[in-house]
C-alpha cells in the first residue's frame, strides 16, 4: 500500500508513537511537520473534531488520535503484529494505554509544571498513579512482556519525555527507591535499540522546556 502521510510535529510523543508503529511495519510515509501556533488548512480539515496533531493520511483517508491510528496501521499493514494476538492480551493492552493516557499523562504533567499550594497534592497524585504503573510492572521486562509492545509504544512519554522534564524543572518525580519496577523498565525501555531509533533529540527538548521554564518564571506574578 502507498499513499502514507503523517501530519505531527518531531518532538510529541503521539506522533513519535505512530512514526514507530509505522517504521515497525515497514511502511514508507512522508512526514508533514505543523506549526500548532499556524495550523495548516490540511490539519484543520483531516481532524475538524480536535484540530490536532498526530493524523495519519491514508490514500486521501484521514485517521486521527495516536492510538487508533496505531491500531489501524496494525491491521491494515503487513508486518510485525504490534498489538496481541489473543483477544483477552489485546483488550488489556487497550487497557494500559488507555491509563497512561486518561490517567498517568496528565496527573504527571501537571506535577511537573505546577507552583505553589497546589504542587504538593499533585505531586501525590502522580506519585499514585505513577506506583500503579510500578505494581504492573512487577516481574515485567517490557509492558509487552519479552519485547516491546503495544503498551511500551504508548509509554514513550513516561519511558523518555518525563525524565528530560524533570531536568528542566528540577522537579524529581520518579526514583528507584519509590518505584523499582518502573525504573529497570525505563533503563532496558532506553538502552532498547528500537527506543532510540525513534525518539527525538535530547538535546532539542530539553532546550525547549528548559525555554518554557524561563518564559514561566519571566511571566506574570
Amino acid at each position: 500500500m502507498s499513499g502514507v502521510k503523517l501530519l505531527g510535529i518531531n518532538g510529541s510523543p503521539a506522533s513519535r508513537r505512530v512514526e514507530w508503529a509505522l517504521k515497525i511495519k515497514g511502511v514508507e510515509y512522508e512526514f508533514i511537520e505543523e506549526d500548532l501556533q499556524n495550523k495548516s488548512q490540511l490539519l484543520l480539515e483531516s481532524n475538524p473534531v480536535y484540530k490536532k496533531i498526530p493524523v495519519l493520511l491514508h490514500n486521501g483517508k484521514p485517521i486521527a488520535e495516536s492510538l487508533v491510528i496505531i491500531e489501524y496501521i496494525d491491521e491494515v499493514f503487513e508486518g510485525p503484529c504490534i498489538l496481541p494476538k489473543d483477544p483477552y492480551d489485546r483488550a488489556i493492552a487497550r487497557f494500559w494505554a488507555k491509563f497512561l493516557d486518561e490517567k498517568c499523562l496528565p496527573a504527571v504533567w501537571k506535577a511537573l509544571w505546577s507552583q505553589g499550594e497546589e504542587h504538593e497534592e499533585d505531586k501525590k497524585e502522580a506519585y499514585e498513579v505513577l506506583k500503579v504503573l510500578d505494581n504492573e510492572l512487577k516481574d515485567k521486562k517490557f509492558f509487552g512482556g519479552d519485547g516491546i509492545g503495544f503498551v511500551d509504544i504508548a509509554a514513550n512519554f513516561v519511558g523518555f519525555w518525563i525524565g528530560i522534564v524533570e531536568e528542566a524543572t528540577g522537579v524529581v518525580l520518579v526514583t528507584s527507591e519509590n518505584f523499582p519496577n518502573f525504573c529497570a523498565w525505563r533503563n532496558k525501555y532506553l538502552n532498547c535499540d528500537q527506543v532510540k531509533e525513534n525518539m527525538p533529540s535530547r538535546e532539542m527538548l530539553l532546550g525547549y522546556f528548559k525555554s518554557r521554564v524561563q518564559a514561566v518564571a519571566n511571566g506574570p506574578k
